[in-house]
């Protein structure tokens, strides 16, 4: 192949979170789809994508081992590769957008992918929560997918975010993490309901949390977190008679007995954590802890920090399922309280 043809047939974008070999993969499906690749077409060299892509030779090895593995090509000692089956099964072209990477993502991500199967051609993005970004790529990539999975969270700016998502056709809209007001039409959700979830959970930890007389929740300036999670937490604080308290910057804060202290951010847990080990306060006893969202990690650190979570790997599977169902149903995942000794 010359280099404009290459160049013509392989798209690497070098601003998506999918791994360069899955977008190997997905520009050869594409053009046998569109007809650019027949039955016997004649694919680049190992060596050819190296160079004309800027990819590694593992990189380019790994994407057309996957393609033999699921029949699509094949190749010849000394001749290279071909295609070798142009009867594909309907493959799913899906754009994911996520607001950021983070250790619960990557369950997310894991168990959508998982659920999915190999007949799957993903589109992975991160807008690290910059609205802009966000609008950015989804108005640039309004091509042939059948689905668009978003998961839609701003630290400022996202005020008409509803008007960007309503381009994309409903019946290939899937909002992940939580349901955007002034999104119209019938579309698919997997969501968590913030003000009922904090409020549940925390009510679960009510025996616990009697043994202090205030709670504090940490919540940074410009945070992406929905304020019903803050909602959740003062009507829980009301209605059980709780002194409480909402921080915005841990690192300025007296850390005081008596007190519990709900972070949402991981580098906030770190801060708090390192104060009261200065303070040589006892977790759990003279200082409660709790922190959002679950990680393996979260089980071991000081015998065990309290968490409140959702269950990503559900919300993983209940997506993915959504679109193999072709379903537009509205999902509530699970919340959970893991109560350890931290409380």
């Amino acid at each position: 192949m010359t280099h404009q043809e290459i160049r013509s047939l392989f798209q690497i974008d070098e601003y998506s979170a999918t791994p360069k070999y899955l977008q190997i993969t997905n520009s050869i499906l594409r053009a046998i789809e569109v007809g650019k690749l027949q039955k016997n077409s004649v694919l680049p060299s190992i060596n050819e994508l190296n160079l004309e892509l800027d990819v590694s030779r593992d990189t380019a090895v790994k994407s057309y081992l996957y393609l033999k593995k699921i029949g699509i090509i094949s190749s010849v000692h000394g001749k290279g590769y071909f295609v070798k089956s142009t009867q594909m099964k309907q493959v799913l072209k899906i754009f994911l957008l996520f607001n950021k990477l983070s250790a619960h993502k990557k369950i997310i991500y894991d168990a959508f992918v998982t659920a999915l199967g190999e007949n799957v051609a993903i589109d992975f993005y991160i807008y690290n929560n910059n609205f802009n970004l966000f609008k950015k790529l989804i108005l640039q990539k309004q091509e042939e997918y059948s689905h668009y999975v978003i998961i839609p969270h701003f630290t400022e700016g996202g005020e008409n975010a509803h008007d960007i998502i309503n381009t994309i056709p409903k019946e290939k809209l899937i909002l992940l993490d939580k349901v955007m007001p002034g999104v119209a039409g019938e579309y698919g959700a997997v969501f968590e309901n913030f003000s009922k979830d904090i409020y549940g959970a925390l009510e679960q930890a009510k025996e616990r949390l009697g043994q202090y007389h205030t709670l504090n929740i940490i919540v940074p300036e410009n945070s992406y977190y929905p304020q019903d999670i803050v909602k959740g937490f003062i009507d829980f604080c009301q209605e059980y008679a709780f002194n409480y308290q909402v921080i915005h910057d841990i690192s300025s804060e007296v850390i005081q007995e008596g007190n519990v202290y709900i972070n949402l951010m991981e580098d906030d847990l770190t801060c708090l954590l390192e104060q009261i080990i200065s303070l040589k306060l006892e977790v759990g006893k003279q200082v409660g802890v709790i922190s959002y969202n679950e990680t393996a990690l979260k089980k071991f650190i000081l015998n065990g920090i309290t968490t409140i979570s959702t269950d990503f790997k559900e919300m993983g599977l209940r997506a993915a399922e959504l679109i193999l169902n072709k379903s537009k149903e509205h999902i509530e995942v699970p919340f959970y309280l893991n109560l350890r000794k931290s409380l």
